[in-house]
């Protein structure tokens, strides 16, 4: 619920985002920072939080990062003014960035082996839905009272989840890391990310001026610091060697470009769909409902499937049937039959999603050792983030689209269908990319027998305590590939 609270709050504003452009008086730019301040802070910080939760205990933070998350939605719900607004995303970043990585990481350290690519597969699909649903929703809200809605929602469901979590959530934590959290790292790599959106959102805007320079200054300085303290650090906050593993390095860059494709997609459609056919907010949400349903029914099967057949199958068909899809919806433009042109495009795009998303994570978890399960967890959703985060300041400025061009149903076609040709080719990238990954990662080297465990200690579904203690998952000697 906590992690898809989050992820849907990634794409539920999409829908709204007309309504909000008009309640506010805000451009493109205003929109783009809407989207991007949300998700800046959550890809910055979304590291050193995974970091926390193995330092410090996975439920602790979890449970921060809900309350957190649901105190910046109140300040959404209640923002005058587009920049309080963009103020109050950022920090509803923040606490997406405490919450997300807990979640798989709990799973990973309270799921016997042979029943993470199963439970992983649910995460994995019940937090598609929840992004997937994100338009409905928030068509829904939208009509019925204001966009505002879509963020006073969080409330009562914060509550539930902290409830849950307290109740039923086991502690968990990496006992080997000592010393404190790499604070500067973090820093570092929050400085470099904001200053690139803001030289990307703001160029086309103001062009090469003063601003924009030093954004991207301080941009490429800060990414390029972070990488050089972590390959000096001795307590890293992301462990190079872990990239030494070619598949983790692989089946992160094929996130990283997947979704990048699904976060331009997912922005550009809602719009398109009210903008240039009329659709009102809730038939643009209901119009991506297959997606929902492809994902609830075949989720967890995928990661079944890849568990048992290994994973670079999906990994390769996924990304091109995401690419397919994306293909198909350039015939959405306006007086698109909702049957002939929208129907068979979100089906295929759904379909490629719900093959890929499940596998790579387990893939991504697999590839490292259990002991990283937080910072492993991290560095996916941070890539998979920092993707979305760049399509979303990207690719209108790349179409052709600014000011108040969304409003017009003509650029925004030309701007739409631009977009769709870039996020397919790389969405097939990412299926390119998954030819190099190893089959047997989900396998990993078989676990000795033991007895049937004591109440309490249980390793698999109902477990009514941490583990007592975190098995590798791989050998010494896998890890570097």
């Amino acid at each position: 619920m906590a992690s898809g609270m989050a992820m849907l709050d990634g794409t539920v504003v999409n829908v709204a985002l007309p309504t909000i452009g008009k309640e506010l008086e805000a451009s493109v730019a205003g929109l783009q920072w809407i989207l991007d301040g949300y998700l800046l802070s959550l890809a910055s910080l979304i590291l050193i939080a995974g970091s926390l939760g193995d330092r410090y205990g996975r439920r602790k933070v979890y449970v921060l990062g809900i309350v957190w998350f649901g105190v910046a939605s109140l300040l959404c719900g209640i923002a005058p003014t587009t920049e309080l607004l963009v103020v109050a995303r950022i920090l509803q970043g923040i606490g997406g960035a405490l919450l997300t990585p807990g979640s798989l990481a709990i799973l990973q350290s309270s799921f016997d082996r042979a029943d993470r690519a199963r439970a992983i597969g649910a995460w994995s699909g019940l937090g598609g839905i929840a992004a997937a649903i994100g338009p409905l929703v928030g068509g829904l809200l939208v009509q019925a009272w204001s966009w505002r809605l879509a963020f006073l929602i969080n409330l009562p469901i914060a509550v539930v989840c902290v409830w849950m979590a307290r109740k039923y959530v086991p502690e968990s934590r990496d006992e080997q890391m000592r010393g404190h959290p790499d604070i500067i790292s973090s820093v570092l790599g929050a400085v470099g990310l904001a200053g690139l959106t803001a030289a990307l959102v703001e160029a086309p805007v103001r062009g090469p001026d003063p601003i924009v320079l030093i954004a991207a200054v301080l941009g490429v300085a800060g990414l390029t610091a972070f990488v050089v303290l972590q390959l000096k650090s001795r307590d890293p906050l992301v462990p190079p060697d872990m990239f030494r593993d070619r598949t983790f390095t692989l089946s992160n860059a094929l996130t990283f470009v997947v979704y990048t494709a699904l976060g331009g997609v997912m922005m550009l459609l809602v719009l398109q769909l009210q903008v240039s056919l009329g659709y009102s907010p809730t038939a643009a949400g209901i119009a991506g409902l297959p997606i929902t349903i492809i994902m609830l029914l075949t989720s967890s099967l995928s990661g079944r499937i890849a568990q048992k057949i290994g994973p670079r199958l999906q990994l390769v068909v996924g990304p091109l049937g995401i690419a397919a899809g994306t293909l198909l919806m350039m015939r959405i433009e306006p007086g698109a039959s909702y049957l002939t042109e929208v129907l068979p495009a979100v089906v295929v795009f759904g379909l490629g999603l719900t093959t890929v998303v499940a596998p790579v994570t387990a893939t991504v978890l697999a590839a490292a050792e259990d002991r990283h399960a937080g910072v492993a967890s991290g560095v996916n959703n941070a890539i998979a983030r920092t993707g979305s985060l760049l399509a979303v300041a990207v690719l209108p400025a790349v179409a052709g689209l600014n000011g108040e061009a969304y409003a017009d149903p003509v650029a925004l076609t030309s701007a739409w269908q631009t977009s769709l040709m870039i996020c397919a080719v790389l969405a097939a990238v990412g299926g390119l990319l998954a030819l190099g990954v190893r089959n047997d990662v989900l396998s990993g080297p078989p676990e000795p027998e033991h007895e049937s465990p004591a109440p309490g200690e249980c390793m698999h579904c109902g477990v009514e305590g941490p583990p007592t203690h975190i098995r590798s998952s791989r050998s010494p000697q896998a890890s570097v590939d």
